[in-house]
């Protein structure tokens, strides 16, 4: 038979990247003979991202929606022809069998030239309020699915969103002496993760830089993860200040409790491996990042707290306590699991290969 010949679109963002990649590598776990092949363009992540985890990649004009009207929105027709050119002028050089889209301006163009050839298309979204592209999927497509139950999208199946089996498979307590080891960290004793995300929150650093004093005299220790952009200074061993990490894998085998955003990823990350959370939404497009924990939250698995109410005497009055409780930290983490959806990556896999299977010649 002729290897199944996929293409995914994601670009632009790593949220949009990092699921189009996990579902690649589920699909070349089920079918190592998989031709797989990225739709990308030079502005975002993708040309970083991408040919790292050694996939094709397939670069096509940029034609990004407008959310607003404005001289941008005269000039999106043209783009966006140009851009659908050159996705279905890839489509045909590679001989798809099947587009999968994650959303973004990217799978617009991918979904537009699917439909002109009439090849199926397989559409996943990650988010807990879709965006334009997907929405505008789900009139091509009855192949639909989303992160979690209530996604208000036509055809929609919840199936979680993909994951890397280095998250998937991580065995927190066999791992956690050994990673507390390589940040510098002792091995007993609770560990808070706090972390705003690949670019740091300010507002998350300046509460747990700020509430160093109570983590000590609690016997608390910090993997605090600041961000490249920012500098944060604590005078405590036990605080361990962190730019970036390559691997959160590595981070989440050493911690107890996370402090961070929820987006997307992170919300599905955390549920994975089972590590409870307190989620601070990012405070923009309406709180929308809130969606995204909502589902682990009501399980009992994290909470919420807002933008504007973090700050050290927060943290001093609800996460340290938490943090300092292992029956509670048992419990949370025990819901955080039951709330995580591990196999998404090689349910959508499936469903792709299924989909490129009855449309090959």
């Amino acid at each position: 038979m002729t290897p199944p010949r996929v293409v995914v679109a994601g670009g632009h963002s790593a949220g949009h990247i990092e699921p189009a990649m996990n579902l690649a590598d589920a699909v070349r776990r089920l079918e190592p003979t998989a031709e797989i092949t990225a739709l990308g363009t030079v502005r975002g992540l993708d040309t970083t991202l991408i040919p790292v985890r050694g996939y094709s990649l397939e670069l096509i004009p940029p034609a990004p929606l407008p959310r607003k009207l404005g001289p941008d929105l005269l000039r999106t027709p043209g783009r966006l022809r140009d851009s659908v050119r050159a996705a279905g002028a890839v489509l045909d050089g590679v001989r798809a069998d099947v587009v999968v889209g994650f959303g973004g301006y990217v799978a617009v163009a991918a979904y537009l030239a699917a439909r002109a050839r009439r090849l199926p298309i397989v559409v996943h979204e990650a988010n807990a309020r879709p965006g334009v592209a997907n929405r505008l999927a789900t009139r091509l497509t009855t192949h639909v699915f989303t992160a979690a139950p209530g996604v208000r999208l036509k055809h929609a199946t919840a199936v979680g969103i993909p994951l890397r089996p280095a998250i998937t498979a991580l065995d927190l307590p066999a791992l956690r002496k050994e990673a507390r080891r390589r940040f510098g960290l002792r091995p007993d004793g609770p560990v808070l993760l706090a972390t705003g995300g690949s670019q740091g929150a300010g507002t998350i650093n300046a509460a747990v830089s700020g509430a160093a004093a109570a983590f000590n005299a609690a016997g608390v220790q910090v993997l605090h993860i600041t961000g490249p952009r920012h500098v944060v200074e604590v005078p405590d061993s036990a605080h361990v200040v962190v730019p970036y990490v390559d691997e959160m894998a590595d981070a989440y085998a050493a911690a107890d409790f996370v402090l961070c955003r929820s987006g997307a990823m992170t919300c599905a990350e955390l549920a994975a491996v089972g590590l409870p959370a307190a989620y601070v939404p990012l405070p923009l497009r309406g709180g929308e990042q809130r969606l995204n924990a909502e589902a682990v939250v009501a399980a009992g698995g994290g909470l919420f707290v807002d933008d504007a109410d973090l700050d050290p005497d927060w943290i001093e009055a609800t996460v340290i306590p938490i943090l300092t409780d292992p029956v509670r930290l048992r419990a949370m983490s025990a819901r955080a699991s039951a709330a995580g959806a591990p196999d998404a990556g090689l349910t959508l896999a499936r469903h792709v290969l299924t989909a490129a299977r009855a449309a090959a010649p």
